[in-house]
């Protein structure tokens, strides 16, 4: 509600499920669906912000993975969360310093109205604990660090845990996507610790961003909870030439990801 405050266009939480009779294991997708990104107050500049049309290609990914997996008939319950908001900036937007309720209760300090994308995937991420998913996954152009460390092609991938990261890791490989694991060191969320809050969005520095946001997500995450994060910022969007089955324009990276992880899963 927050990120969505400064525009005309109100934000919405779209809920999908897929349920076959007989399905043992329930696989919960959360994708970020930011319809456009200004940076908000902290505004971006032009250059950077021309291509933002493609903040939303993790709830996009998400979403048709569920239709795809229905069409597939797999025996595996499968809930896709969209969280959907345009950032904009006006007389109504959320601005640098506010302390922000997320959905269950944790209040997080702003520290930067470009880092929106954190804010209403933890949203998402805590509205899927209520379904008691057996593993969440989340999808988000979320970061320009991870695009920095990785490049244009290939998605970072982070996890909770070595078993879960294996599976995510042996779904891309067949299905033909590039993943790369990147860690979530310990002493990462002690630089989140908010004297107003109950942690802050950001840190005080400009390091590991792709790893302090996925440290963020982590807070949102039931506890003993299965959880796969996927930053897309790279390969979400193309502008190139084209390669292999990739045109320009929005790739849609991670689905066939997200296929084949719930193939695995199926049983």
């Amino acid at each position: 509600m927050a990120v969505g405050g400064g525009s005309s266009r109100p934000p919405r939480l779209v809920r999908l499920s897929y349920s076959p009779r007989g399905a043992k294991f329930h696989l919960a997708l959360v994708g970020k669906g930011i319809t456009f990104d200004t940076g908000g107050l902290d505004l971006k500049p032009p250059d950077g912000m021309y291509t933002m049309k493609c903040d939303m290609a993790g709830a996009a990914a998400v979403l048709v993975a569920v239709h795809a997996i229905a069409q597939l008939g797999l025996k595996i319950k499968v809930t896709a969360y969209g969280a959907l908001a345009e950032n904009m900036p006006s007389g109504s937007a959320y601005r640098p310093s506010d302390v922000l309720t997320i959905y269950g209760g944790k209040t997080v300090e702003n520290g930067n109205s470009d880092a929106e994308g954190r804010l209403v995937m933890a949203d998402a991420i805590a509205r899927a604990n209520e379904d008691q998913p057996n593993m969440l996954i989340d999808v988000a152009t979320l970061t320009g660090a991870c695009v920095v460390a990785l490049g244009e092609r290939t998605t970072g991938l982070m996890a909770t845990d070595d078993a879960t990261a294996g599976l995510v890791l042996d779904a891309a490989e067949t299905a033909g996507e590039d993943v790369w694991r990147l860690p979530i060191p310990g002493e990462i969320r002690g630089k989140l610790d908010s004297k107003v809050a109950d942690l802050r969005s950001v840190t005080g520095d400009r390091w590991a961003g792709a790893l302090v946001a996925a440290a963020f997500l982590r807070e949102f995450v039931a506890k003993d909870t299965p959880w796969a994060h996927l930053d897309i910022a790279g390969p979400a969007f193309f502008d190139g030439k084209p390669y292999g089955y990739v045109a320009p324009g929005g790739t849609g990276v991670g689905v066939r990801t997200l296929v084949a992880l719930a193939r695995s899963l199926s049983g």
